[in-house]
Parts: structure tokens; sequence; C-alpha cells
């Protein structure tokens, strides 16, 4: 599975996992988590191949584990053929990592369009497709046989099950990249796309469920404890990941509500030699916000109202204004004309929740608040931390 539309800029951190090293220039990562999904794989079929060829003794979960290293290769080649496909539009890839429930590639920033993005999720199945093809003359012809055998049949039927499932039309498998793509064709909207492709897979989950759950426990049949718990597994991923891109999706539909310019609070600029008595000249009432600056004219903090207002008149023209001023973070400043996705990007890399806007000149004209962010893209008002 792919990640095309959803951005990062950030080198992999430790937690991704294993550095496998680079295939094509691109990462490769073994999360830990895959470990619990090989731990199954062996625990599952380590018996099964004893039974096939007692002869094997605890070979027979060393093949179990074979078996396991050969859907990781697999899945790889889907991943692989996602980046690959990928950088044929230009789109650099920032890593890939092979996990507990497969794999996933992970995009930088591009430009997608409806077409390119069906092509580049497609190529993931289709490689698995292709992958199950080439096995085929091998196991139907009997050119193999013994444990080589058994592993070739579980691999190919595995790769082509695995280009079925992922084509199923509903994010987060490749499928729903279909979905999405033809609704943000129609619409013009990669946003209600994203959507109906979070809702397609939300009923793909469900479908599920019913199928090989609810179905054979309300007829009567008794359920098999490895397929139940590999459905419940599976339903939960799709479910997850079908809420998150709805949620994504609603999200991004509100990111031109957010502007620099348009969130912050009017506010001024001020030396960081300034006294309190030329603070409260500018903002006698707390308002414009009064942002210290740096010699060098970059700001460096927010005068606190509440404390310049404690300060004794008689000795406000003596009390530096950095007194009565809070810090703001390193860098913690926007140009004004900042919006959009790009500004949310920015602010995502800064600590604190305050930021100074900047015109062309480089002089303050306002003060952003995280929770006004906030609201713009969710609609709902922020907890607000508040300074006294």
């Amino acid at each position: 599975m792919s990640s095309p539309s959803a951005p990062h800029h950030h080198a992999a951190p430790k937690k991704d996992g294993i550095p496998l090293g680079k295939i094509a220039g691109i990462p490769v990562y073994l999360a830990y988590s895959w470990f619990l999904i090989a731990a199954f794989t062996v625990i599952v079929y380590g018996p099964a191949v004893l039974i096939q060829f007692p002869g094997l003794g605890i070979g027979a979960y060393f093949v179990a584990f074979g078996y396991a290293l050969l859907l990781a290769v697999s899945v790889l080649v889907h991943e692989l053929a996602h980046a690959l496909s990928a950088k044929a539009f230009k789109w650099p890839t920032d890593r890939i990592v092979l996990n507990l429930w497969g794999g996933h590639t992970q995009f930088q920033n591009f430009t997608s369009s409806p077409g390119r993005a069906v092509v580049v999720a497609m190529a993931g199945p289709a490689s698995n497709f292709i992958l199950a093809g080439a096995l085929a003359p091998f196991v139907f012809g009997g050119v193999f046989e013994g444990v080589i055998e058994m592993l070739a049949n579980i691999l190919m039927w595995a790769n082509f099950l695995i280009g079925i499932f992922n084509v199923l039309p509903g994010t987060p498998l490749d499928g729903g990249r279909l979905v999405e793509s033809a609704v943000w064709k129609a619409t013009g909207s990669q946003e209600k796309g994203a959507i109906a492709a979070g809702w397609s897979g939300r009923a793909i989950a469900v479908a599920l469920f019913i199928w090989f759950i609810a179905l054979p426990f309300f007829s009567g049949s008794r359920l098999d404890l490895n397929l139940t718990l590999i459905t419940v597994l599976v339903c939960g991923f799709l479910w997850v990941g079908a809420s998150s891109s709805i949620q994504h999706g609603k999200l991004r539909s509100r990111l031109y509500l957010v502007s620099a310019a348009g969130l912050a609070d009017p506010a001024v600029g001020i030396p960081n030699t300034a006294t309190v008595a030329d603070a409260l000249a500018l903002a006698p009432g707390g308002t414009p916000a009064v942002v210290i600056c740096g010699p060098d004219g970059k700001p460096q903090g927010v005068l606190n109202p509440g404390a310049a207002a404690a300060v004794p008149p008689q000795v406000h023209s003596r009390t530096p204004v950095t007194a009565v001023a809070h810090p703001l973070a390193a860098g913690a400043y926007v140009p004004e004309w900042s919006k959009g996705q790009e500004l949310i990007q920015y602010l995502a890399k800064l600590d604190g929740g305050e930021y100074a806007v900047v015109d062309h000149n480089g002089y303050v004209t306002g003060l952003l608040r995280q929770e006004a962010v906030v609201t713009a893209i969710t609609g709902k008002e922020a907890r607000r931390s508040g300074r006294a």
C-alpha cells in the first residue's frame, strides 16, 4: 500500500525499525512489528509443514519462517512497484517500511492528479499478479517437489490473494485510489474523493466481518480460531485506515481557511531595549499584541499584558519590556502571505503555540495563535492554554 497524498519531509525516524539499506536510492526499513506476523506465521504454518513432512522435525518451523520471509519479499516488490512508478512522475519517495500489516511506501511532497494516483496505486497489486503468474507454470507444471513445491504453491496463491485484496475499492487499500480518483475527477475535489474512499473502506471492513464471522456464527457453523483472529485484525486495520482517510479528507477540505494574515490577531513590533512604558503606549489595553524583537529585527517574545499591568506606574519607564514578556520558540515567525498546507507543515516543525506574522519588509503585523489554526482546520474551538 502507498501513501501518495500524505506529505512528509523528515528523515525516517528510528521508530521505523531496522534499516535494510537502499534499493534504487530508496531507504527500506523492517518495522519491529513485522516480527509479530512472522511469529504468527511460524506458529500457524509450522505444525502444518510438520504434518506434511514429518521428517523435517523442528526444521518445519524454519520452513514456516522461510515462508514469512518470502511474503516479506513479495510485499517489498509490491512497495517498490509503487515507488518506481511514482519515480516516473518525479514523485520523491521518502522510504519503504515493511511492517505488521505488510508494508507502506511514504512519499515526500508532490503534485498529484487522478490519473497518476491510480497508476501509482495499481502498480503494487499488478506486481503481485505478475509474481503469481510467474510462479504458476512451475507450480502447475510440477517442476518443483517437496518443500520447495509447497512454498512455491503457497507463495503463488498468497501473491494472487494479496493482489485481489489490495484492489478492493476502499482506503487504505490501493483500490481506494480508484474510488478517490473517480470522485476527484468528477467533482474536482481530492478531499471529497478521500472521504468517499474512506466510507468505501469502512463498507469493505463491515462486509468482511459479516462474511467471515457473523454469517458462519449465526448459521451455527464452528468458527476457525485462526481465521477469526485474522479477520478481526484485518477488519480493524481497514476500519482505522478508512476512518483516517475520512478525517484527513475533512481536514484538507478546510485548508483554504488557514491563512497567517487572516487568522492572526493585530500586533506591533517593539525592540527588546524598550520599556514597559513604551509597550503600554503602543497597546494601552493589551491590544494590539506587542511582539518583542531582537537587534536583528527577528521576533523573540510576546508582551504579557497582565504582567505589564501589574508593574507600578512609577517604574514603567525603568522596567525593561523583556521582564514582562514570554519568549517565542526559535524561528516562530511566518510571512503574512503563508497559507494552507504549507503553513501547517511549517508550524508543525515549531515549538510553542504562538507565532509572529511579518510582512515583506520583516515588520511585525500580527500574532498567530495555534488555537486559531486548529479552529480553522477542525471547525471546533480549541482549548486555550492561556497566559496570565
